[in-house]
């Protein structure tokens, strides 16, 4: 998911990343090839925290993997789908509901 962030600045980016969104673009930029174990998505990441919701909270990859059943990932797809229900987990109780994260997205 990724939603815009409040404009503040001309530097900012257009959107602030989070959870499979996030996941996904750290992956694109380390240095990983597919079959691959936790343990080499944990080091290839450096285990990275990964934010999970728009406020910035993140959890370290290795924490999230250890929630999943497998550790080991044919694809990136694979490992995507797996850490989606994770992160989503983690976005829906840090959140505390529907308006918490509605009031998160408004800009006031």
């Amino acid at each position: 998911m990724a939603v815009r962030p409040p404009q503040q600045g001309g530097d900012e980016p257009d959107t602030l990343e989070f959870g499979i969104a996030a996941l996904d673009a750290r992956l694109s930029e380390a240095e990983i090839q597919f079959p691959a174990t936790d343990d080499e998505v944990v080091r290839a990441l450096d285990n990275a925290k990964i934010p999970y919701d728009a406020s910035g909270n993140g959890v370290a990859i290795e924490e999230a993997l250890s929630s999943v059943p497998s550790s080991e990932f044919d694809t990136e797809t694979e490992l995507l789908n797996q850490l989606h229900p994770v992160f989503e987990e983690y976005r829906s109780s840090a959140s505390g509901g529907f308006l918490q994260q509605l009031r998160s997205l408004l800009p006031f």
